[in-house]
């Protein structure tokens, strides 16, 4: 049996002040073909997943907190107990407004690399309105920080 415990997974911090755990596919323990999962903690006010998209179809559920999604042209505010459905190719971002950490679930798939994991500890994410589509009206600032 193979388990993926979050208590044993160190994970990996981002510029854009977030923890990313892989439970499913990346450096976790279980792998799988046809999807990867993981856990995300969004530092208060303003930890983020910035504006990026993929190749995969993929699934954020909220389990605490309260947050800003942007999907396409959309913006809406999103809290614990709400999934959102992302397609593939979408431009996306989910920043915690709240002054507690932000905590939710990923499932993408099929599985595989998401270039934007890398392109943000590079300082290489395409800013949003210049190599990237723009943010929806009133969205908060895409993190584009390169890591120090």
């Amino acid at each position: 049996m193979i388990i993926s415990d979050l208590q044993k997974i160190e994970g990996r911090r981002y510029p854009a002040r977030r923890r990313t755990q892989n439970l499913v596919g990346g450096m976790a323990p279980i792998q799988c073909r046809n999807f990867c999962m993981g856990y995300v903690t969004l530092d208060p006010k303003g930890g983020q997943v910035p504006w990026h998209n993929q190749e995969q179809e993929e699934v954020y559920f909220i389990l605490e907190g309260t947050g800003e999604m942007c999907l396409g042209e959309e913006r809406q505010i999103v809290t614990s107990g709400q999934a959102v459905y992302i397609p593939p190719g979408v431009y996306h971002q989910l920043t915690n407004l709240g002054e507690t950490p932000l905590r939710m679930i990923y499932c993408y798939g099929p599985a595989g690399d998401v270039a934007h994991w890398r392109q943000e500890l590079e300082g290489t994410l395409p800013r949003a309105g210049v190599e990237a589509p723009p943010l929806p009206p009133g969205a908060w600032p895409q993190c584009t920080e390169k890591p120090s």
